[in-house]
């Protein structure tokens, strides 16, 4: 392990899966609340057209990916809230006609080819570069600083619109803001998992924190916990296996996570009902007597 860490790949690695782990969760907790779990896998799709938009003009595919989500995330946000279409629909729109892009941009631009594209799509953290490791580092720390500023009125906003909008909340500037945020998150983390699996690192760690926790901030602050571990766990199942992907790898550490929280869950909550159950006895007894 010490030697892994001496390594300069296996740092630039560790370090994108450190911010991922972080990212993914934080985000994602607002996105489940909202009943939005799929908007990382529309934005991902989109985020397509961006790489190979970026292969295309010969500019930095991590930068125009970044453009080209925002705007994706800005018009599925517009189209859910006008309600000319619903949210599952506008978010299939953007699936097809975000992956068709990037095919057919990929397949015109000069050198594009299927390789370079399966790396984005499936991921490929050892091919992590120190000008990656910069423009991810400042994305995540723009991302960390829109959760740590605006939690609190998004928080509301996810509970209830209407009661943020009576509240006097912008509803719509949050509302874009959570799809900003949620693209930014897509971007950062498409080189470590990949833009098919991204989504499932914004989701997965939250659905497994709210096995076992309660308020808000606990499930987002044990959700990036969990977040860090599958990000690391699994660079570590493909750094000592190089047969294993690590963005499959890290998804389905996080899937395992899930599975046992979910049985640990069970086992808390059957605790406090019986926990409840006996200390409400003696009241029942003492009402009897009188």
């Amino acid at each position: 392990m010490f030697e892994l860490l001496q390594e300069r790949l296996f740092q630039l690695a560790l370090i994108a899966a450190l911010l991922v782990g972080l990212c993914a969760p934080a985000v994602g907790t607002f996105i489940v609340q909202r009943r939005l779990a799929l908007l990382g896998d529309g934005v991902g799709h989109i985020a397509l057209t961006g790489v190979a938009l970026g292969f295309l003009t010969g500019s930095a595919p991590v930068l125009t990916a970044v453009f080209v989500s925002i705007a994706g995330a800005v018009a599925i946000e517009l189209v859910r809230a006008r309600g000319r279409t619903s949210g599952d629909v506008a978010l299939a729109l953007m699936f097809y006609g975000g992956i068709a892009g990037g095919v057919m941009l990929m397949a015109i631009a000069p050198g594009g080819s299927n390789a370079k594209l399966n790396s984005y799509l499936f991921g490929a953290i050892a091919s992590v570069t120190v000008e990656d490791i910069w423009v991810v580092g400042a994305l995540a720390a723009a991302v960390l600083a829109v959760v740590a500023i605006f939690g609190r009125e998004l928080f509301v906003l996810c509970q209830d619109e209407e009661m943020a909008r009576a509240s006097g909340l912008p509803v719509r500037f949050l509302s874009m803001l959570i799809a900003v945020t949620a693209a930014l998150t897509v971007v950062i983390a498409m080189r470590v998992v990949g833009l098919l699996l991204v989504s499932a690192l914004m989701v997965i760690p939250v659905a497994t924190s709210q096995q076992l926790t309660r308020g808000f901030r606990s499930t987002m602050g044990l959700a990036m916990v969990f977040g860090v571990l599958a990000s690391v766990g699994g660079l570590l199942a493909s750094t000592y296996s190089a047969k294993v992907p690590p963005g499959a790898a890290i998804v389905l550490l996080a899937l395992a996570g899930f599975v046992l929280a979910l049985g640990v869950g069970k086992f808390v909550r059957r605790g406090r009902t019986q926990e409840s159950t006996v200390s409400e006895r003696p009241k029942l007894r003492i009402e009897e007597v009188a």
